[in-house]
C-alpha cells in the first residue's frame, strides 16, 4: 500500500478544485453541482461546504444516483439503489459532475444518461478527485483533476473519506485480484 495524498494534501487538492471552478463559473448562478452517488457526493460536499462557507456562494448543489443507467445492471449483479435529489431543472444551464475517481468512464457514462431526465444542459464539465488515466473503456475525460495516478490494472486506487472511514487519504493498492468478467 502507497499513500498517494494523506489528510493535509487531499485538503489542498479540494480546495485546489474549488478555486477552478470558481474561475471558470463565476458566481455560478447559470452553473449547478451534482454529486454522483454514492462516492461523488462526498466530494461534492466537501467543494460545496467549501465554495459556500469561503465564498458565500449560492449554489444548486443536486444528488444523482446512476443505478438504473449502469451498463450491468441487468448482469445478475446485486446492485442497490441510492437517493437522487435533484429539486431544479439543468436546462440550459452548465452542469458540472462530480466523481471520486475516473476509471473505465462507464460511471460518468451513466450519469450523462441519467441527467438527460432532468432536461438539457448547456454544457457538462466532470471534476474528479483522482483520474485513472490509461484505464479507460470510453472516450470520457474529466475538466478538473485533483490527480493523475497511473496505475497497473491489478493496483486499485482506494479513496478514504473521513465521513465513512474516519480520515482523508488516497492510497494505491497493489496486486488486487480481478474477478473473473462472466
Amino acid at each position: 500500500m502507497k499513500t498517494l495524498l494523506d489528510s493535509k494534501k487531499f485538503n489542498v487538492v479540494i480546495q485546489r478544485l474549488a478555486h477552478q471552478l470558481i474561475e471558470n463559473h463565476g458566481d455560478f448562478s447559470q452553473s449547478v453541482i451534482i454529486g454522483i452517488q454514492p462516492r461523488g457526493v462526498l466530494l461534492a460536499n466537501r467543494l460545496v461546504d467549501y465554495l459556500q462557507v469561503n465564498r458565500s456562494l449560492k449554489l444548486k448543489y443536486g444528488k444523482l444516483d446512476i443505478t438504473f443507467y449502469r451498463d450491468d445492471f441487468n448482469k445478475g449483479n446485486q446492485l442497490i439503489p441510492d437517493q437522487t435529489d435533484i429539486n431544479f431543472s439543468i436546462e440550459a444551464k452548465k452542469v458540472i459532475l462530480v466523481d471520486d475517481v475516473l476509471y473505465t468512464g462507464r460511471t460518468i457514462r451513466s450519469a450523462l444518461d441519467a441527467i438527460l431526465d432532468f432536461g438539457r444542459p448547456d454544457k457538462v464539465e466532470l471534476v474528479t478527485l483522482i483520474d485513472r488515466r490509461y484505464s479507460r473503456h470510453l472516450p470520457i475525460q474529466a475538466d478538473y483533476i485533483g490527480m493523475t495516478v497511473d496505475a497497473l490494472i491489478s493496483e486499485k486506487v482506494k479513496v478514504y473519506w473521513a465521513e465513512n472511514e474516519g480520515e482523508d487519504k488516497v492510497v494505491l493498492l497493489n496486486n488486487v485480484i480481478e474477478k473473473p468478467k462472466k
